[in-house]
């Protein structure tokens, strides 16, 4: 697989969950299409906490590399490991349920290289999802394209080629794997797409469903608001803050007026006292803004964090 260890050409990273029963044949199905390209290559798997059989299954494949942590954190932090772990120069990505097909990779690297991009995505235009998981991406990818609008038809397909400076330089967890290609867009990187084969599950059981689709939609708020104010966020919250305030004192102003022109008593005004709490609150925003302003910058300057995912051990097989 690898003659020389210390250069890779290509990385190919698969998180898998509970995926018993269709490890082997995916490994088999990955060397073959991989041995055809005449380059070094390893396979990297990521064990996310795996109740199954799968550990045991990957343990006694050969050639390959196993990423094992110690629980299930979901398949963006599988994949950021798996990442983080590559050396080739070309870190392929690609589910473990033999939906994605292997036999698609060398398209997605012919475009990579033709059009000189820095990713490649798959686009499973004829998808072989139940109708409710269906209905759910439909939703998503409106969602989407109103928010982010990455201009990308389909960023729930992990097979992906990406240039090792582009993915290297991200950090990712939660539900975020389906807006790497908008943060990499919005980074500058080069993103294209080609249609690849859906392959409908023979074993195991979706892990795609309301839930996973809630978080989502939940991350896709948060990388909005990165994209729009990460470098900003004082102007998010000191707009809020200064409209706030401004109520307030016209607010506040016109009952004044009222209490010296028509005399009301303005110690149990509902508008009087509104118009206090919107200066407050004003106040408040503003100097919240301050605050996560100064908090980003402590974060862009990379300072320490505590570690997202523990690895129980890395395996070489």
């Amino acid at each position: 697989m690898i003659n020389n260890e210390n250069k890779v050409k290509y990385s190919v990273v698969i998180p898998v969950y509970n995926e018993e029963g269709n490890t082997e044949k995916l490994n088999s199905e990955i060397k073959t299409v991989m041995k055809t390209l005449k380059e070094n290559f390893e396979v990297i798997y990521v064990n996310d906490g795996s109740t199954d059989n799968t550990l045991k299954e990957l343990k006694s494949l050969k050639k390959i590399k196993i990423i094992d942590l110690n629980r299930n954190y979901g398949q963006a932090t599988a994949l950021d490991a798996g990442f983080k772990l590559a050396r080739g120069e070309i870190i392929i990505s690609m589910d473990g349920d033999l939906q994605n097909d292997p036999q698609d990779i060398p398209k997605l690297l012919d475009k990579l290289a033709k059009k000189n991009l820095d990713v490649v995505c798959g686009w499973r235009k004829k998808r072989q999802d139940k109708s409710g998981i269906k209905i759910l991406t439909r939703i998503g990818r409106f969602l989407r394209k109103i928010l982010i609008n990455d201009g990308v038809h389909d960023t729930g397909c992990t097979l992906r080629v990406y240039k090792k400076h582009a993915i290297k330089s991200l950090d990712i967890s939660g539900e975020m794997h389906r807006y790497i290609l908008a943060i990499l867009k919005w980074k500058g990187f080069k993103v294209g797409e080609v249609i690849v084969k859906d392959r409908p599950r023979i074993n195991g059981k979706t892990k795609y469903g309301y839930t996973k689709a809630i978080r989502g939609f939940i991350d896709l708020i948060y990388i909005w608001f990165i994209d729009k104010y990460s470098q900003r966020p004082l102007h998010i919250f000191g707009a809020i803050g200064i409209m706030s305030f401004a109520l307030g004192i016209l607010a506040e102003s016109y009952m004044i007026y009222e209490k010296f022109t028509q005399g009301i008593d303005l110690s149990a005004n509902a508008w009087f006292i509104l118009g206090f709490f919107l200066m407050i609150g004003g106040l408040i925003a503003f100097s919240f803004g301050i605050v996560i302003d100064l908090l980003m910058k402590i974060h862009l300057n990379n300072s320490p964090y505590e570690r997202r995912y523990y690895v129980r051990e890395t395996i070489l097989r």
